[in-house]
């Protein structure tokens, strides 16, 4: 697993840059404003669920992270904003689509 944002200053800097929508969640991407390995940040609300829902979703995200690291960009910062389909998503599809939306370029 890269390295995890923790501070809300963190997350709040990853709101500025770029938004890709996605059917299971909604992915902030901040690319290259600093040195080091990719930091990801895992976001659920509690309109998503109860605890134990909100809890599953991202023990799920962060396996899926875990399992496509090597594609994050060097320097970015990634906020995977969870939805409720994060739930009932076959993992292999719930991978697919971090893989797809994380290595998406910039509409120009």
């Amino acid at each position: 697993m890269p390295p995890v944002l923790k501070k809300r200053s963190e997350f709040l800097a990853v709101q500025r840059g770029e938004k890709r929508r996605g059917r299971y969640f909604l992915l902030e991407v901040l690319a290259g404003q600093r040195e080091g390995p990719a930091r990801v940040g895992i976001t659920v609300t509690r309109k998503q669920g109860n605890a134990v829902e909100r809890n599953r979703m991202r023990r799920r995200l962060r396996a899926a992270v875990r399992g496509i690291s090597e594609e994050l960009q060097p320097g970015s910062d990634y906020v995977i904003v969870a939805r409720r389909d994060v739930l009932d998503a076959p993992f292999d599809a719930l991978q697919a689509e971090l893989s797809r939306r994380i290595t998406s370029r910039p509409r120009q």
